[in-house]
Parts: structure tokens; C-alpha cells; sequence
């Protein structure tokens, strides 16, 4: 049996992928949301935690918040973000200081979208529905964010 360190992770993108897609993600959550509502748009993200995020749900479904730890960090840390993760026994602690994807867009787009952070918010509560896991995410600042795995009680 591998350890969750030794398992290759799923989610594992290195290639070169601009920031400028956080800036385009940002003008489609907009769009999207202006012609459809938001209600289309949190269907939308939340298609994505249960479809394009299917391993980690799976792994999440097992019983096994290793997966998702592991996507954070790589992301994270393939981004440069200013971030730690606190693995403690109740809880799994992601502390966002600032996001290179919400600080990029500030930097090129006229506004960040007012739903931008959704894409996080709704995307880890349908990774989480149904499994002995709930995540909490809280934004507590302009690009920063505190994201919380804990088990259901």
C-alpha cells in the first residue's frame, strides 16, 4: 500500500498556464452571471466540485481528506501564494494571506467580480456534500481566504 505521498497525485498541471485565465475565469463568472443569474453560476461550480474534481469527491467519499490536501498545496505552491496548511486532529486548516488568482485580476481587470470567490466557496461545498467531511470557507479579506475540512458530526 502507497502512502498519500507516494500516490501520484491527480491533479498535478505544472505546465505554464498564465495567470491572465483567473482574468478570463473572472469575466466569465460576470457574464454568466448577468445573462443567467447566479443561481446558474453556483450550479455551474458546483458541477465542478463533483465532476471535474470526481477523484478528490472520491477520495473525500472514502473518508480521505489527503487528496484535497494535497491538490491545495500543489496549487498553491505552484502559484506562489502566501499560504500555510495546519493539519490538526479535528480539523485541516488552508490560511489564504493572498491569492495570486484574486490578486492578478485586480491587477489587470477593471473589478473582481463580486462572485469570484464563489468559485471556491461552491465548488468545496459539492466536493463535500454526502461525505463525512464538510467545508467551511470563509473570506477574510480582499484575496485571502480561510478554508476549513472538518469531519460532520
Amino acid at each position: 500500500m502507497t502512502s498519500a505521498d507516494e500516490r501520484p497525485l491527480r491533479y498535478n498541471e505544472d505546465g505554464n498556464v498564465h495567470l491572465d485565465f483567473h482574468g478570463a475565469v473572472n469575466t466569465t463568472i460576470d457574464f454568466i452571471v448577468s445573462r443567467y443569474g447566479i443561481e446558474a453560476m453556483h450550479e455551474i461550480f458546483a458541477r465542478v466540485g463533483k465532476d471535474v474534481y470526481r477523484d478528490i469527491r472520491g477520495h473525500l467519499l472514502a473518508g480521505d481528506a489527503d487528496e484535497l490536501v494535497r491538490h491545495w498545496q500543489h496549487f498553491f505552491e505552484r502559484e506562489h501564494a502566501d499560504f500555510d496548511i495546519a493539519v490538526g486532529p479535528d480539523e485541516i486548516v488552508l490560511t489564504v494571506r493572498r491569492c495570486p488568482a484574486w490578486h492578478h485580476v485586480n491587477k489587470i481587470a477593471p473589478s473582481v467580480s463580486p462572485h469570484f470567490c464563489d468559485q471556491t466557496i461552491v465548488t468545496n461545498r459539492a466536493m463535500a456534500e454526502g461525505t463525512p467531511f464538510e467545508i467551511d470557507t470563509v473570506i477574510t479579506g480582499d484575496g485571502a481566504c480561510r478554508q476549513v475540512i472538518r469531519r460532520r458530526a
